[in-house]
């Protein structure tokens, strides 16, 4: 599974981006969104299965929305309400589970920065 995520940049905070993660394939059973910051472990920050079941790090919930659109092979991030502290390297990952552990997505985006500083 080939995975290409895009729409990071620069926001200030209270604004807005939609990340998009393309993949090649559909046969996965989850896709999830995770972020990364220096010095720090990959967080989980939102999942959706392929019957729709939507789970949120307890931070986004109610400012992140993740939507797939299966005939586009797409999945996206749409966040609102952006603060410094969500500033991160996003990546978006696969996985043929139905699963939230990291080590069960076997397949990752190359990931995409999103920087919210005024």
């Amino acid at each position: 599974v080939q995975l290409q995520a895009s729409g990071g940049g620069l926001v200030q905070p209270g604004g807005s981006l939609r990340l998009s993660c393309a993949h090649s394939t559909s046969g996965f059973k989850q896709m999830a969104w995770y972020r990364q910051t220096p010095g720090k472990q990959r967080e989980l920050v939102a999942t959706i299965s392929s019957t729709g079941r939507i789970n949120y790090e307890d931070s986004v919930k109610g400012r992140f929305t993740v939507s797939r659109d299966n005939a586009k092979k797409m999945v996206y991030l749409q966040m609102n309400s952006l603060k410094p502290e969500d500033t991160a390297v996003y990546y978006c990952a696969a996985s043929s589970k139905f699963s939230s552990w990291e080590s069960d997505f076997g397949s990752w985006g190359q990931g995409t920065q999103v920087t919210v500083s005024s």
